[in-house]
């Protein structure tokens, strides 16, 4: 039997159930009748009276009748105060699991269906505090036991938890209306059962475990604390460590809510996007991509033409583009804006002091009510033999070390498949550089599907690059002058020349000489934090590639905004950071988007889904600018419209699937996006086009037969 026909049969009994008992008919001398008429009977069949009352009380619990209070008091009346309360506690308890796992069963998945991503941070929350909650309300008798149940069943909480934390929670309860029946005669009114007092102490029992909980956790900090003497006044509220992505958004906001805030970086404002990453690393795709259409100028009417230029000037423009930018990120702008900033080094001393050692050679100690760690993060040089010999280059020092270069490095290899090596090694390749791409994995931009993986490799190597996927690198070295590196494939091994290598094998958040070891903060592959970006001391936090799980100079800005509010104002409201809908771009040609679940992931987590794909060589705007490759596809829940994730493949993507992030953040599903209209001809309309493709594969065929001979009715 299908779902919504069992939930339709449930509810029409129940509601045939309750029309024909009408409890709200019941009173008390009709309560007392009824159970005069019964002692006899059960002064001859205790033990099968028994056994019906407790079936009858599972049954009432179960279809959520509202007899459940009579019954009780009933049970106190027929068999006293001990066997009611046993009788009671058990069938009002399997009575409210059967009702809990009706509604798991029935409702669950249509709820979460409909809620989407919004309902992610509350199964998070009832995941770990799930048994505190149903303790709560099991406790306060004002919350309806029956909502309890159904609602429970939307959560993610264990049967057996549910069955066992009920029992406890609602003996008491249990044991006063019991104890009620077996005074019956005296009784005149249900309203003297639960009085306002006993319902007040009720719910104050219920907050208990709350109330134990806050004071557990303020003696755990008083004793992380312990070893340290706390200032009896601090000279700033917020002390910033890094002026990366992160940083620079927790000085802005703490300045704008007007802290007294102190910047701190080592180096250079802006961090490693701004300097080293995504500002120079764009800058060079872009003019790569123009050598690259210049060459392919025929696919626009025009004549083919080798692109010439000197690297340097290429370079050049590369550093102009960072000193455009620069004034953004400045220290004369946040100075402006009301931050402090300080160049130099900085080491916590304890929770609350941090020194720095400022670059003119001077120390300055200052002390503060709340400290963020936004370090960033730094290349990985993989430690191969040899490597030293060689002058490895990495996204952060070769835009220095090759900027008065004539030409780009002849022979260049770059070690990784991941979003950098590939963006690198196609600028290259793009620039005139024979460039060998190596990654020990199956294949590049292993992230991402399959299909994608293979697209983007077979536009690189139209570009040239020749990539070697299942490759392990396993030495460098120089000889006769001409640098090597050794690699592995399938057991054999073989040497590469070159004359540059790029090391993009990932990034290592920036983690030692800050104090945090001296401080005893774990710092693994990370520094440890909570969902609110605390550390082990709660008055200093982490954001950024510092604090993971991502390294985007978008979630490093999202993480800054609730690091700062929960270090101003965390010991009234704290914010969890939310990471539900986390999108990410490759900037290769194609470029690569993707919010949400890929494929492979839905299949890993044994998510269902629903493929819906649309390709650009059937986009007007696309055919017309020559930038067919690619396509559009969404995951969705089954059989409706809600997006579960989307990966873009094409021109623009990065742009484009802002979109989907939209519109997956709100619970907008893809009727949502057909609906929109889109300027016509543009990129943009590959998204409705998409939600299109959607909406014709989920039309009701016998809803269009009817609309068929409707017309044909019509026509007569």
């Amino acid at each position: 039997m299908k779902k919504p026909l069992l939930f339709g049969l449930l509810v029409a009994v129940t509601i045939g159930l309750m029309v024909g008992l009408r409890p709200q008919n019941i009173d008390l001398d009709t309560f007392r009748t009824w159970l005069d008429r019964v002692d006899d009977w059960r002064a001859a069949r205790h033990v099968t009276l028994a056994v019906v009352f407790f079936a009858a009380y599972v049954l009432v619990t179960a279809l959520s009748l509202p007899l459940a209070v009579w019954m009780t008091l009933a049970a106190g009346a027929l068999f006293g105060f001990w066997g009611g309360l046993l009788i009671v506690s058990f069938a009002s308890t399997i009575g409210a699991t059967l009702a809990f796992l009706a509604s798991r069963y029935l409702l669950r998945d249509w709820v979460h269906d409909r809620l989407g991503n919004r309902v992610s941070a509350i199964k998070e929350g009832l995941t770990r505090d799930g048994a505190l909650y149903l303790f709560t309300l099991r406790l306060i008798p004002v919350v309806p036991f029956f909502a309890v149940n159904l609602l429970m069943g939307l959560t993610p909480i264990p049967a057996t938890t549910f069955y066992l934390v009920s029992q406890t929670g609602m003996l008491a309860g249990t044991a006063v209306f019991v104890n009620a029946g077996t005074q019956l005669a005296q009784l005149e009114s249900l309203s003297g059962i639960a009085s306002p007092a006993l319902l007040a102490s009720f719910a104050l029992l219920g907050l208990f475990p709350w109330f134990a909980r806050m004071f557990l956790n303020v003696i755990k900090r008083r004793k992380t604390y312990a070893r340290w003497k706390r200032p009896a006044r601090y000279d700033r509220n917020l002390i910033v460590i890094g002026a990366g992505a992160a940083g620079l958004v927790s000085s802005y906001i703490a300045a704008a809510t007007k802290a007294k805030v102190t910047l701190i970086e080592a180096h250079k404002m802006g961090g490693d996007c701004l300097n080293y990453g995504c500002v120079p690393s764009k800058a060079l795709i872009k003019s790569a991509k123009v050598a690259h259409q210049m060459r392919h100028a025929d696919d626009y009417g025009l004549d083919c033409a080798v692109p010439t230029f000197s690297f340097a000037k290429v370079m050049a423009r590369v550093h102009a583009v960072i000193a455009d930018i620069a004034p953004n990120d400045s220290v004369e702008r946040y100075t402006d804006l009301g931050v402090e900033v300080l160049q130099g080094h900085a080491k916590l001393i304890d929770p609350w002091t941090v020194e720095i050692a400022l670059t003119d050679g001077s120390t300055q100690r200052l002390t503060t009510r709340a400290i963020i760690i936004a370090t960033g993060a730094a290349p990985i040089v993989p430690k191969l033999p040899g490597i030293e010999e060689v002058d490895c280059l990495t996204s952060d020092t070769l835009w220095d070390t090759l900027r008065d270069r004539t030409e780009a490095p002849k022979r260049l290899v770059v070690l990784g498949g991941g979003p950098i090596g590939s963006e690198l090694a196609q600028s290259f390749a793009r620039l005139g550089s024979q460039v060998t791409q190596v990654e020990m994995g199956p294949r590049i931009l292993i992230r991402e599907d399959e299909e994608v993986s293979a697209l983007v490799k077979a536009s690189l190597d139209r570009d040239g690059v020749r990539v070697l996927t299942g490759h392990k690198a396993l030495a460098c070295g120089v000889a006769d002058g001409t640098k090597w590196i050794e690699i592995e494939h399938e057991g054999q091994t073989s040497r590469v020349e070159f004359d540059e290598l790029i090391a993009a094998v990932g990034r290592s958040p920036r983690i030692k000489g800050f104090g945090l070891e001296e401080l005893g903060i774990p710092v693994y592959r990370v520094v440890e934090n909570n969902v609110f970006l605390e550390t082990i001391y709660p008055n200093i936090l982490a954001a950024g590639d510092v604090a993971g799980p991502y390294q985007f100079t978008h979630t490093a800005s999202h993480q800054a905004w609730y690091a700062t509010v929960n270090a101003l104002f965390g010991a009234f409201w704290r914010f969890k950071a939310d990471y539900r809908v986390i999108p990410w771009a490759t900037f290769t040609d194609p470029e690569v988007a993707r919010v949400g679940l890929s494929e492979a992931e839905a299949k890993e987590k044994n998510i269902p889904y629903e493929v819906t794909r649309y390709n650009l060589d059937d986009l007007d705007r696309a055919i017309a600018d020559a930038a067919t490759t690619g396509h559009v596809t969404v995951l969705t829940v089954p059989g409706r419209d809600r997006i579960l994730g989307v990966t873009l493949v094409g021109a623009h993507a990065g742009d484009l699937i802002s979109e989907f992030v939209l519109a997956m953040k709100h619970g907008l599903g893809l009727n949502k996006i057909l609906g929109t209209i889109h300027i016509y001809p543009t990129m943009a309309e590959a998204n409705k086009y998409a939600a299109g493709a959607w909406r014709r594969a989920h039309v009701n065929p016998a809803l269009l037969g009817m609309v068929k001979r409707f017309h044909d009715w019509r026509r007569g």
